[in-house]
């Protein structure tokens, strides 16, 4: 896939969350979730937004966010993934006048090595929450410094939207989030099904083409089952890492002040940004 392709559109998925926002995959506002407590009250919409890694966006999709107000786009990637993305053809950096790019890698530049690589790939690859759980245990336990960083946009700039990516923004992307949703009191079942989004936001195109990228891989090849296990973004798997959080770090509120080194007034201050008291807009969930 290069990166001159333009992404195929899906006109079915469901907006909100999802905006259409012109050579970027999966885009959409995690906001107007419900919270468990108060009654009535919703994660704020138009401050946090999940996508896809931009290096297809067109002009028409810059113009979208500047129209968001987006004024930071933090991203999550590697350089060494950068790099091997952009010699496959696509995956490069993208900046656009009024947004700023935070460079925030989860994973250092020596993670990855074909042997670190190797046993994320397989942990993704059996499909199932047991692997993922792994996986993210390893998001979470690299990710504190990367993650503070965005945290603390929120805590103290939630005036000024953002935009959260990754590669597929799917695994580092949907880490942070559910962390967020968490923080705020949002029932694990909705956070879940939030991350799930992820299945129908990637459009075929895409995933065909990382699958055919993964199959040159030795560790998937002759595995497309693996590849597409890869890709996915099931409900039960974040369920699991929820669980997982919860047991090891004290759930999302530990592991932000543990790991991350917030402190609780900077938690306060998330939570005062983000729930607002509106009705939820996603209630069939």
């Amino acid at each position: 896939m290069s990166a001159s392709m333009p992404l195929k559109e899906v006109a079915d998925l469901p907006s909100p969350p999802f905006i259409t926002v012109a050579g970027i995959p999966n885009f959409r506002d995690l906001g107007g979730y419900p919270v468990a407590a108060p009654a009535n009250h919703s994660i704020r919409r138009e401050v946090i937004y999940r996508c896809g890694e931009p290096s297809a966006v067109t002009k028409d999709g810059i113009t979208t966010m500047s129209n968001l107000g987006i004024t930071r786009i933090y991203d999550l990637r590697s350089v060494p993934e950068i790099e091997r993305n952009k010699n496959a053809g696509r995956g490069g950096i993208v900046e656009w006048e009024g947004c700023e790019r935070v460079f925030v890698p989860v994973f250092r530049n020596e993670d990855y090595s074909p042997e670190s690589i190797a046993v994320r790939f397989k942990d993704y690859a059996d499909g199932g929450p047991e692997g993922f759980t792994r996986a993210y245990t390893d998001i979470l336990n690299n990710a504190p410094s990367s993650y503070k960083t965005i945290l603390l946009h929120l805590a103290n700039e939630p005036e000024q939207p953002l935009i959260v990516h990754c590669t597929a923004g799917k695994d580092r992307t949907g880490v942070i989030c559910a962390l967020v949703l968490s923080l705020c009191g949002v029932d694990d079942e909705v956070v879940a099904h939030e991350y799930s989004l992820t299945e129908i936001g990637l459009p075929d195109d895409w995933k065909n083409a990382v699958i055919e990228h993964l199959s040159h891989n030795p560790t998937l090849a002759g595995n497309p089952e693996g590849a597409k296990n890869l890709i996915s973004a099931k409900a039960d798997n974040m369920l699991a890492t929820l669980k997982m959080v919860k047991e090891r770090f004290g759930g999302a509120e530990g592991y932000v002040i543990d790991k991350c080194g917030l402190t609780k007034t900077d938690v306060d201050n998330v939570r005062k940004n983000l729930i607002v008291e509106k009705p939820a807009v996603h209630v069939n969930i």
